[in-house]
């Protein structure tokens, strides 16, 4: 396979000026840039931009495959909606760092697998994961936390507690999903880990009643902030929602080494069904199988000479498929011979029939290859 490289990066809170554009149309001159987007697509040669550098100036997301299985993404946050201290208690391995850049954070994670061929998880567009920015923003740390199992996987000791366990894991919504595709988390490591992850906040069923009860002065200025362009407005609103109505989750009490081990018992768990139920599954045929040889054995020995009449009509055709036919309803006919004690009268009437037909070599050739 030839080098592929994909590059994208999109604006969400704030439009590129013309000035900004012209600024990145200087980094390349073949990739689609608009007021919101950056991408490019390499088949030879690199980006010669700085992907860091382009976040922290001009981009809320970034996001980058590679076919030699590198997948990158990066989330920049205002750090008034993500506490750093938050975000670096999940964010812990190589592959998965935060850092403050003015007044946001930078989210970096990567995944890195050296064997295996390209994937569906290696075309993701950054649409289908921008959603999580929002989340995270409006207070849902689910994202945060695979982060931390890519980390788990990867670089952490076996005796590192978990973070707190965010509500809803079991649940997770289709960005969420294609993230831990995309970071290629283990989905036993996931499952064993969202045992211990109660049900997902309700924030949309309580958020409407929750907004009416809010001071009228807060509303105001909440209305006015919305009307004049602040994009983080919602978010704002439902992590104040989630910090009065949910309860914020314990340090977990699981090790590294504690979910390694249980997604390990999981696979092979898995692996024993799977197994288990494929030779049932083989059972299941070789018997239905078995059944429709004998209907049809007995559909056979009920036609008597009829059958053997059906023999001749295939054979005169001088057609390959028909000779084909004729040979399987020829053994047919002696398992039926096997069943009746006939065998001698089948053997006899057999050699008759080859003899008659000795001048087909390709005739000749499929009864000696069927054993009659």
């Amino acid at each position: 396979m030839s080098e592929y490289q994909y590059y994208e990066f999109l604006a969400v809170d704030e439009p590129l000026d013309d000035q900004q554009q012209a600024e990145l149309r200087e980094l390349s001159t073949r990739a689609d840039i608009t007021a919101t987007k950056f991408v490019n697509e390499y088949h030879f040669g690199s980006f010669r931009g700085n992907p860091a550098t382009m976040v922290e100036r001009y981009f809320d997301a970034f996001l980058y495959t590679a076919n030699w299985r590198t997948h990158q993404l990066m989330l920049r946050i205002p750090e008034r909606l993500l506490d750093l201290a938050v975000a670096e208690r999940y964010c812990c391995g190589d592959d998965v760092s935060v850092r403050r850049h003015g007044d946001n954070l930078i989210l970096d994670l990567r995944s890195e697998i050296e064997e295996g061929e390209w994937t569906e998880s290696d075309e993701t567009r950054l649409g289908e994961l921008i959603p999580i920015r929002a989340d995270l923003a409006g207070g849902d740390h689910r994202a945060l936390y695979l982060v931390w199992l890519l980390a788990a996987e990867t670089d952490l000791d076996l005796d590192e507690l978990e973070p707190p366990v965010p509500p809803g894991l079991a649940t997770l919504n289709g960005p969420l999903r294609t993230l831990a595709e995309f970071l290629r988390i283990d989905e036993n490591l996931l499952a064993v880990a969202a045992q211990a992850s109660g049900q997902a906040d309700e924030v949309d069923a309580d958020l409407a009643a929750f907004v009416k009860a809010l001071p009228q002065k807060d509303k105001d200025a909440l209305l006015v902030r919305t009307v004049t362009g602040d994009p983080h407005v919602a978010a704002e609103v439902k992590q104040l929602f989630r910090r009065q109505h949910t309860d914020a989750p314990e340090t977990g009490t699981r090790t590294v080494g504690d979910l390694l081990d249980a997604a390990e018992t999981r696979q092979a768990e898995r692996q024993r069904q799977a197994a288990r139920l494929a030779a049932e599954e083989r059972e299941r045929r070789k018997r239905a199988q078995a059944a429709a040889r004998e209907r049809r054995l007995d559909e056979v020995a009920a036609a008597g000479d009829d059958a053997w009449r059906q023999v001749d009509s295939l054979i005169e055709t001088k057609r390959p498929d028909n000779y084909d036919a004729a040979v399987a309803l020829l053994s047919d006919l002696k398992s039926v011979s096997a069943r009746t004690g006939e065998q001698q009268k089948f053997a006899k009437r057999y050699e008759q029939l080859r003899d008659a037909h000795r001048r087909k070599p390709s005739l000749q050739e499929r009864f000696t290859r069927a054993g009659l």
